[in-house]
């Protein structure tokens, strides 16, 4: 009898540890950066991001990747600042690779976080608006060798920003 209340206790402890799907830090966000729901079908509400920079850097040269978040709806919406340029150097959020696939080494402090992001984290981006931000690669990866370099935003978890392209540069001595 004991091995069958054992049992019943222990199946019932492991029916309430789901397994959770989806972004779980939706709920730390405010609620204008969360999906909104129009009738009975959800209609995400996104903020997309662009990188920029250009095609041919000069060793010597700032490696400037400018960065900039879009709002393409009417309405307001937020970002958690976390892993993007717009905070000083404080994690991997990109991936430099040179043309054979190597990782430019990340020189940058690695912040510990708490979660969920606190209120402070978010930025607010107006309605049909966008903001940019200028970063310098050089300041956090060592990039050195001469040679074509792929860079694509990896944190998208985290900030909730769509960054859908990565960008190339020639990186010459």
């Amino acid at each position: 009898m004991k091995n069958y209340q054992i049992l019943a206790i222990a199946l019932l402890a492991l029916s309430s540890c789901g397994t959770r799907t989806g972004n779980n830090q939706q709920a730390a966000q405010p609620a204008d950066s969360a999906a909104t729901t129009t009738g009975t079908a959800p209609a995400e509400k996104k903020l997309t991001a662009d990188m920029m920079m250009k095609d041919t850097i000069k060793a010597g040269d700032s490696v400037l990747l400018t960065f900039t978040v879009k709002n393409n709806t009417a309405d307001s919406l937020s970002f958690c600042k976390w892993h993007t340029p717009f905070e000083p150097p404080m994690s991997k959020y990109l991936d430099v690779k040179d043309e054979t696939g190597t990782d430019a080494d990340y020189k940058g402090p690695m912040a510990k976080r708490i979660m969920p992001p606190p209120a402070s984290s978010y930025i607010k981006v107006a309605g049909n608006d966008s903001l940019s931000v200028k970063a310098d690669l050089l300041k956090s990866y060592n990039i050195t060798k001469p040679g074509k370099y792929t860079v694509s935003y990896n944190s998208q978890e985290i900030s909730g920003l769509v960054v859908s392209k990565s960008l190339t540069f020639v990186y010459l001595k």
